[in-house]
């Protein structure tokens, strides 16, 4: 049976669901408070940034097409040796699993969050929430991707429409007010260039523009979908961001996010709730926006993870089982349960969650770099295949290296030696899996399967 793929609108919609997650929700007021209006300004030059990056592994995706890019790209590339490349390709795939891991943990958890400010009921069940909601993300992965796309479409779709129906609200409310607005670089915490320092944070939202080169395998004439689903997908994030910073500003002032700091974390329920509440089912349609969003975003999330076991597996890695395609439905589902148990057994945990996410900048940064230094070094590799080009030569993966990481810096350096020393303990786990992985299927399999790899 011919495996089915995801066409140009099920792309974008991946896209656009895994980047809307709860960074809108929560960080774009973090971003307020910082540049003050000029916030708007730090979210387009943060998706402008990430679309670069977007580009980049769109180029690898389309030379190399195979799931599980964080993994194929550095092991068909870096290494002189099949060892060493897939040494690369395990190191990329571990650190990307851990951001991976704390990302939709962070999420599920939040579904319950959001729940509980609309619906006070929910506040007292935020575990059993976050489990219940990894179980159906996962349980949507393991169906036929065609299928998953379309339930990943629909829930996009609906979280379009309910942005687009708050910020529709707001405007025509007859509480918004351009003067808010004004002066527009100074009423941040930040000054005059909080609206720079504030770029990291909206950066973060964009993460998941990676999501289809990642995943290029499933995807329809990846040549041309994977590109043009980027840049449709960046058009509609950076659009729905901008219209909903927007209406959330004309509502309620920096000052008041100044003021009342808790409410910087859930920015857009605030301006419901200050200014309104003569519109009461707006207060809900946020927190069911917010809902939609992490929903959308752990989806993706699993989605990419499991490709990556699936890609480690097929390497000689991991056990052969987790590197098979189910029969029917062509997915990896024994990769796609393990990750589900995996994220799900971190989301019953919340205060373990904070701590992952915090842990996670210095392996974001690795991850980046390796793509990047990948695509420099892929370009002086020939192929036989058509396939997309960044724009820019090699100028744009050394600014993606330079920017990207850097703005990882202050939270790498900030962190100090507890971030090295857990760091390290991360990567020696996945040091002793890699060399205990290759050592079993060398001994017991010396035909390994990473010949279709490489």
């Amino acid at each position: 049976m011919e495996k089915k793929k995801l066409g140009l609108v099920d792309s974008t919609a991946v896209l656009v669901g895994g980047m809307i997650g709860s960074a809108i929700f929560a960080l774009s007021g973090v971003t307020i408070v910082q540049a003050g209006s000029a916030a708007i300004l730090s979210w387009v030059v943060a998706g402008l940034i990430l679309f670069g990056y977007g580009l980049l592994n769109a180029e690898l995706a389309t030379k190399y097409p195979q799931s599980g890019g964080v993994f194929v790209f550095p092991a068909k590339v870096l290494g002189k040796t099949e060892k060493s490349s897939r040494l690369w390709g395990w190191i990329s795939s571990w650190a990307y699993l851990f951001g991976c891991w704390g990302g939709a943990a962070f999420s599920a958890i939040f579904v319950s969050v959001y729940l509980g400010v609309a619906f006070p009921v929910f506040n007292n069940y935020q575990a059993l929430i976050a489990v219940i909601t990894m179980i159906v993300c996962g349980v949507l992965n393991v169906f036929n991707i065609s299928v998953t796309g379309k339930a990943n479409t629909l829930l996009t779709a609906l979280l379009g429409l309910a942005i687009l129906m708050f910020v529709g609200v707001s405007f025509g409310s007859g509480e918004w007010s351009g003067e808010l607005f004004s002066p527009f670089f100074t009423q941040g915490a930040g000054g005059a260039t909080g609206w720079i320092s504030a770029i990291p944070i909206a950066m973060v939202a964009y993460g998941s523009i990676v999501a289809v080169a990642f995943m290029v395998g499933e995807i329809k004439d990846p040549e041309k979908n994977v590109p043009r689903s980027t840049f449709l997908a960046m058009i509609i994030v950076i659009a729905l961001y901008v219209l909903a910073i927007i209406a959330v500003l004309g509502l309620v002032s920096t000052q008041y996010f100044l003021d009342n700091p808790d409410m910087a974390y859930i920015p857009m329920y605030a301006a419901a709730f200050a200014k309104l509440m003569g519109t009461p089912w707006v207060v809900p349609l946020v927190s069911i926006a917010a809902v939609l969003a992490l929903i959308t975003t752990i989806l993706v999330l699993i989605t990419l993870s499991a490709r990556t076991i699936q890609a480690t597996a097929i390497s000689g890695i991991l056990p052969r089982g987790l590197g098979k395609n189910h029969k029917k439905t062509g997915v990896p589902v024994n990769a796609t349960i393990l990750i589900t148990v995996l994220f799900g057994a971190l989301a019953a945990f919340p205060s373990a969650v904070n701590e992952i996410i915090n842990l996670g900048a210095l392996c974001n940064a690795l991850v980046v770099a390796i793509i990047c230094v990948t695509v420099v070094a892929s370009r002086k590799k020939g192929t036989d295949l058509e396939h997309f080009k960044a724009p820019g030569g090699n100028i744009l993966p050394i600014a993606m290296l330079v920017i990207i990481v850097g703005s990882y810096a202050p939270d790498v350096i900030g962190g100090g030696w507890q971030l090295w020393a857990a760091t390290a303990a991360y990567f020696a786990v996945g040091m002793l899996v890699y060399f205990v992985g290759t050592k079993y299927r060398e001994k017991n399999d010396p035909v390994l399967e990473s010949e279709r790899l490489f």
